[in-house]
């Protein structure tokens, strides 16, 4: 029996991964969530699994008392989703919490030898290319979780002789698609959050309407498929079907396609190199006449040209903006900043911060600390 831990049970990714491993008979060996206790303790009493992790130590008694008497070792904080990294006997670690949290244990799970379903953008943004390292050092597979990626990778079996000569990575475009800045000046946290064609957490639904969701795959890309910011283009897709695709040397593309469900690519990470039944729809292409495809406004929208820079760039600035970006959806969320200032308060720490070379953990964590403090005093101008 496969065995997977899962650190963002709670979350879309993970309730979903648990439907996957439920159907295909995957053990379930540990769980983590940030602070939905009930949730999370009810997963726990479903699965029996070893171990569970509330990342918030301020819930840890009250998942203590919800879980009394099942003989489930609980933790809290970094540490307890370290200790979840290190476990024995786990085949897949899914690592589908949100933010700059999820880096660490991604290297401590490659350090113990577990191959890593990642669906944490910031694990590869920030430290991408730490955690590529360490994984071709340890011989440690990542599957990505990302529908894009997850096109990608599909798009690249059985061409592994063959050169890449770049890949389209297909965009939604989001809820504001086609709108300008005046446009969106008076935009509001329900609006942003009506995403068009997925369902998602609140903070990845936000990058998706500033399109800084599209910029961390761009960089995601790189690292996973070792590519050059050139190699990449972005194309707005609005149906989402087209979820990305490969362009070969001699100018062929090979595309993956499918409906707009997650759970086709959480399902791919999980099983690889397995294809079996999915609970999803099954996808019509009559049903939508037409697809298109659009070039992305790279004017409206300044976290996506933040973070091609900021890449190209290198060093220490993926890891700024990604920061300054996780303060700024914070506050657009609790009404402390308007919608455009999200893109300019990444553009201005990406602008202003000085490159400086990644070499281990802490650099990164420095560079995160250097650009959420520059994003607080924003906020707060």
């Amino acid at each position: 029996m496969k065995t997977m831990t899962i650190l963002g049970s709670t979350g879309s990714i993970g309730t979903q991964a648990l439907e996957v491993a439920a159907k295909h008979n995957i053990k379930v060996k540990a769980l983590a969530a940030n602070s939905d206790v009930e949730k999370l303790a009810a997963q726990a009493k479903e699965l029996m699994p070893e171990r569970v992790c509330i990342y918030r130590e301020d819930k840890k008694a009250e998942l203590e008392k919800l879980l009394s008497g099942t003989g489930i070792k609980i933790s809290t904080g970094m540490e307890g989703l370290k200790e979840i990294a290190r476990m024995d006997g786990v085949d897949i670690m899914l690592n589908s919490v949100v933010g700059m949290v999820g880096l660490v244990p991604t290297l401590t799970a490659i350090e113990k030898g577990t191959d890593i379903a990642l669906a944490n953008k910031e694990t590869l943004v920030a430290g991408g290319e730490l955690v590529i390292k360490a994984a071709a050092e340890k011989g440690v597979k990542i599957y990505p979780v990302d529908s894009e990626h997850s096109a990608i990778f599909q798009c690249l079996q059985g061409n592994e002789g063959n050169k890449l000569k770049g890949i389209i990575l297909t965009a939604s475009g989001g809820p504001f698609f086609g709108k300008t800045k005046s446009d969106l000046e008076g935009v509001t946290v329900e609006q942003a959050l009506n995403h068009p064609n997925w369902s998602m957490g609140r903070k990845i639904t936000i990058d998706s309407a500033t399109l800084m969701n599209k910029g961390l795959e761009f960089i995601e890309a790189m690292w996973l498929f070792k590519l050059r910011p050139e190699q990449i283009e972005i194309v707005v897709h609005r149906q989402s079907v087209v979820h990305s695709a490969v362009e070969y040397e001699d100018n062929s593309v090979i595309a993956q396609l499918g409906v707009p469900d997650m759970k086709i690519p959480i399902q791919y990470a999980l099983l690889y190199p397995e294809r079996v039944e999915c609970d999803v729809k099954k996808l019509s292409l009559t049903d939508y006449g037409k697809l298109t495809f659009e070039k992305p406004d790279y004017d409206t929208f300044d976290c996506l040209r933040a973070c091609i820079k900021a890449v190209t760039i290198g060093g220490n600035l993926p890891a700024a903006v990604n920061g300054a970006n996780e303060e700024a959806v914070a506050a657009f969320l609790d009404g402390r900043i308007n919608f455009l200032d999200i893109g300019r308060i990444v553009m201005n720490v990406c602008e202003n911060t000085p490159r400086e070379e990644i070499k281990c953990v802490e650099d990164v964590l420095e560079a995160d600390r250097k650009a959420r403090e520059r994003a607080k005093k924003l906020i707060g101008a």
